[in-house]
């Protein structure tokens, strides 16, 4: 490891401590608290390690100042709190973010203050289906809003369906930019830290051991049962990255799909529900009636389908949907109206 390694790794310690410190005063009245200030002291150590290091080498270390980065996050902190900021801090090198959302070894969330009361039950996902039929609804939604625009703007078949597919292909394609963008770097995030993690496990383990046994502790259990579990989950090197990513950076590989398959998906669950409306200009079958009834349709059923991750009825979520998208429609198909009229 050359000089700057070790001056890099001793700056991200020191900056750890300084954000443990800020979490650990806005924790005063959370047994996190304690967490946060132990894992300080920790930060603090392993800094010293590497500070060492460079005194071998003849290299004084520079007065320590946080990143702008750093003191931008340690204000949101005091103002937001730190669990709107789990992934940031994260990804800066901060431990126990997965107190505020992850289960205790025994697989069930432990809460450590009033509001993380049912905190399982509020981050159910629904997984890819989630994904998909979210994206259709997206598609189908703003797909026949443009559709009744241009309806309303002009009577020409040709011009509506050329509007149509403009906006099936501007939106997919971005949805699809948005979802790579978005995937890939959260993949780069965790292989960023996951090195860090590798380094840190090969230079300090016993360190590691013992921060992973404090975020247990804060779970509520005992810390002597803590610190003989964190040992055997460490015992295993390769086992010891996924659960230091787990329960100290709060980051789930197996979430962590591929980017382009995650591209991919979302372009099609957008283009499967932005076609829908288009169906009759492309067969030629009805026109603008016949979009209507059959948007009419799909958007209740998608209502139906969002119900089943709202835990609402199907009638109520379909009909909810087919009054949200036909008001979206209308309104469109109004605006669009008087623009043809005064383009006229």
């Amino acid at each position: 490891m050359t000089d700057t390694d070790e001056l890099l790794s001793w700056r991200e310690e020191m900056q750890s401590a300084w954000l443990y410190d800020v979490l650990a005063k806005h924790e005063a009245h959370s047994v996190r608290a304690q967490l946060f200030k132990t894992l300080a002291d920790e930060a603090r150590s392993q800094a010293g390690h590497w500070q060492a290091c460079l005194a071998k080498r003849g290299q004084v270390v520079p007065p320590f100042l946080p990143s702008l980065r750093a003191r931008v996050v340690g204000m949101l902190v005091t103002r937001l709190g730190a669990r709107p900021l789990k992934q940031i801090l994260g990804g800066m090198k901060v431990r126990g973010m997965s107190t505020y959302s992850h289960a205790t070894p025994s697989g069930h969330i432990m809460p450590t203050a009033v509001e993380d009361v049912g905190l399982s039950h509020q981050e159910l996902t629904g997984g890819n289906l989630r994904a998909a039929v979210f994206g259709a609804n997206d598609g189908l939604v703003s797909n026949s809003s443009l559709v009744m625009g241009m309806a309303g703007a002009t009577g020409d078949g040709t011009l509506v369906l050329t509007a149509g597919i403009a906006g099936l292909l501007a939106g997919a394609l971005s949805m699809a930019a948005g979802e790579y963008v978005s995937v890939r770097s959260q993949r780069e995030l965790y292989e960023h830290q996951i090195d860090l993690e590798r380094k840190e496990l090969a230079e300090y383990p016993d360190e590691e051991a013992e921060e992973l046994a404090l975020i247990y502790e804060a779970r509520g259990m005992p810390l002597d049962e803590a610190r003989r579990v964190a040992k055997k989950m460490l015992a295993d090197p390769d086992h010891a990255l996924d659960v230091l990513a787990r329960e100290e950076l709060g980051l789930d590989p197996s979430q962590l799909g591929s980017a382009i398959g995650a591209a991919s998906a979302s372009f099609m669950s957008f283009t499967a529900g932005a076609i829908i409306p288009l169906l009759p200009f492309l067969t030629g079958w009805g026109g603008l009636a016949s979009a209507i009834a059959l948007t009419a349709a799909a958007l209740f059923g998608v209502g139906a389908l969002i119900s089943l991750f709202t835990g609402r009825g199907a009638f109520t979520g379909g009909l909810r949907m087919l009054v949200i998208g036909g008001t979206a429609g209308a309104l469109t198909y109004l605006l669009g109206s008087v623009v043809g009229v005064t383009l006229a």
